[in-house]
């Protein structure tokens, strides 16, 4: 790897993590400022999916920009992208549902339990087995994840509840890619996966828009500002991107690890920016606890995989997530 190639590199890490942190900042604001007065997680995203859906068929279809790789056929999309699309779908309804209750910081803690949520699933599911060694892991997860909500100052239930719930649908997500996408032997890179899955979020998230939250934003006024709403739509199909050029320049790994960075930037940046974040030393100590058991998780992954033969290159679909707002320990 030449010097040139190895800074590429680097700036296409740091746009990934940059392009994460912000997202989730921007979306907090979008969603809590008085400003913009847009206290709508539903709609906004489902404005995502739309525009994610309609920008990945002009630059794929219209200019031929991106590829989407062949292989889908109506069988694989009715057991494999509906569930996907409808599993991601709540996952970014109700993480970002959970901004409106607690901190960006606390929000970033909670979604630490994440692998633990994958685990069980997976046990259930019969894709993982249950060792010593995991159980231990996964221990050290949980207990960091309680000993940071311990710390928590204000803590609301109702966003713990909204985020915890937004941590299953994500582990439903990569358990559904796991067994009707993986197993079916479609590998998608994720230009790919946002064409084929992001028309079907979108129409998962119109259905209970309607009901839900399209009569309040009949009942109140709110400002629509176009310029906003578009250029938060476009940092979230961006972000989308910068997962495809780490994955393509190194390895779905490297997202993974730079996943774990960007926690910690959102974590401290928040307490900088939001005047609703208020960290402990009980916080970033549970925190720094539950971060260890990540890193641990993920090396035995990164094992498990080599011992099977399979290079960075060649990852399964379940680490190369479609990210956005609330997505990604990616």
């Amino acid at each position: 790897m030449t010097d040139r190639t190895k800074l590429l590199t680097y700036a296409y890490i740091l746009l990934y993590i940059a392009l994460s942190s912000g997202q989730i900042f921007f979306n907090k604001w979008v969603l809590s400022s008085k400003e913009i007065n847009f206290p709508y997680p539903l709609g906004l995203t489902l404005l995502h999916m739309i525009f994610s859906s309609v920008l990945c068929f002009i630059l794929t279809k219209v200019f031929k920009v991106l590829k989407v790789e062949d292989g889908m056929t109506l069988e694989v999309y009715t057991t494999s992208v509906i569930p996907i699309g409808a599993t991601f779908a709540m996952t970014l309804w109700l993480g970002n549902t959970a901004y409106l209750y607690i901190s960006v910081a606390f929000a970033q803690m909670l979604k630490a339990i994440m692998p633990v949520a994958v685990f069980i699933l997976g046990v259930a599911a019969g894709l993982e087995m249950m060792s010593c060694r995991m159980l231990l892991i996964m221990s050290v997860i949980s207990f960091g994840v309680l000993v940071a909500s311990y710390g928590e100052i204000n803590i609301s239930w109702i966003g713990v509840v909204y985020q915890m719930g937004g941590v299953v649908g994500e582990a439903l997500r990569l358990i559904f890619m796991e067994i009707l996408v993986k197993r079916k032997g479609l590998k998608l890179n994720p230009v790919s996966v946002m064409y084929y899955v992001s028309p079907c979020s979108a129409l998962c998230l119109f259905i209970p828009w309607i009901f839900l939250e399209k009569p309040k934003m009949d009942a109140h006024a709110w400002n629509f500002q176009p310029l906003v709403l578009t250029l938060n739509s476009l940092c979230t199909f961006a972000l989308n991107l910068s997962v495809f050029l780490v994955i393509s320049h190194t390895s779905a790994l490297t997202i993974r690890v730079a996943g774990v960075v960007k926690d910690w930037v959102v974590v401290l940046l928040s307490a900088l920016l939001f005047a609703d974040t208020k960290l402990t030393i009980i916080n970033l100590f549970g925190y720094g606890i539950a971060i260890a058991g990540v890193a641990a998780y993920n090396n035995h992954k990164l094992k498990k995989e080599a011992s099977k033969g399979v290079s960075n290159e060649s990852q399964p679909l379940e680490s190369m997530p479609l990210t956005s707002s609330t997505t990604s320990n990616s």
